[in-house]
């Protein structure tokens, strides 16, 4: 479930980076007491998500405009297919059009990529992960979008998940020195698992040896991730990061790794074609 203050931050802030001090060409263009009837369209095959965020950018534009859904995040639509409405002012409905789509076709594409990923691996236990590298100030809504296709969302920030990269344990001393302080911290949580990020096989031994829970198996060519699976041999958690293309995934799920971790379903989201065909009502 995306947070409702998550929500409401987000549309706030890009309702006024978009309208400013006012919509100018709807203020003197269309008459005041003219109303309209919006439809939402998929104008391609997606899998749809942000509805409750482009609900509340109307909400906040003008709680009189009623946004009436026939869907629900998550569900495929085909294109043509119109899967909501708003009715209201035509000047309130033009004013927030632009924001509600924003977010929709950003979210919508998100969850579009995540679900055409994960059906590569389908029939396997591999899960297809996010990482860090979203939107500033839409994190929440892009790791939901991730969720909504079918996605596993990996830590939130740096906040709830330890995550030791290579930047750390060299300057923490090495693998070892790395995961010992951290498990004697005990945060974000005692018993918390400890990941620890290896380029090489001997990373690998080393963060198996320090007792590492989970390893992320960084930029490593097919053939090195399957000796670092042999070298594990269920020891420890591990998952592949790096570059990782769709058409690279149900190998790597082959492999015998637990998760796959890829950037570009949130940093590369393509926006997918939604439009809102406005006309009087």
């Amino acid at each position: 479930m995306l947070d409702q203050q998550a929500i409401e931050r987000a549309v706030r802030a890009a309702l006024a980076e978009d309208i400013g001090p006012g919509d100018v060409t709807s203020d003197v263009v269309v008459p005041a007491a003219r109303r309209a009837v919006g439809r939402f369209v998929a104008r391609e095959p997606l899998t749809l998500c942000g509805l409750e965020v482009a609900r509340e950018v109307f909400r906040q534009v003008d709680p009189a405009v009623r946004f009436e859904s026939a869907a629900a995040d998550g569900r495929g639509c085909a294109a043509g297919e119109v899967f909501a409405t708003v009715t209201g002012t035509a000047r309130s409905i033009l004013t927030a059009e632009r924001t509600a789509l924003n977010f929709m076709q950003r979210m919508s594409g998100i969850a579009t990529a995540t679900r055409a990923i994960v059906a590569r691996v389908a029939g396997s236990d591999v899960q297809i992960a996010d990482t860090r590298k979203t939107a500033p100030g839409l994190r929440l809504l892009d790791k939901h979008a991730v969720r909504t296709g079918g996605g596993t969302n990996h830590r939130a920030g740096l906040y709830d998940a330890i995550l030791i990269k290579d930047n750390h344990w060299r300057l923490a001393g090495g693998v070892a020195a790395a995961v010992r302080a951290a498990r004697a911290a005990g945060r974000p949580a005692a018993g918390a698992p400890i990941e620890v990020e290896a380029g090489t096989l001997a990373e690998v031994r080393e963060a198996l040896e320090a007792g590492a829970d989970a390893i992320l198996l960084d930029n490593m060519d097919d053939r090195t991730i399957e000796a670092a699976v042999d070298l594990a041999h269920g020891r420890a958690f591990l998952e592949v990061s790096g570059g990782v293309l769709p058409d690279r995934v149900a190998a790597l799920a082959a492999l015998g790794v637990q998760r796959i971790s890829i950037g570009a379903l949130t940093h590369s989201a393509r926006a997918v074609d939604i439009a809102l065909e406005i006309e009087a009502a």
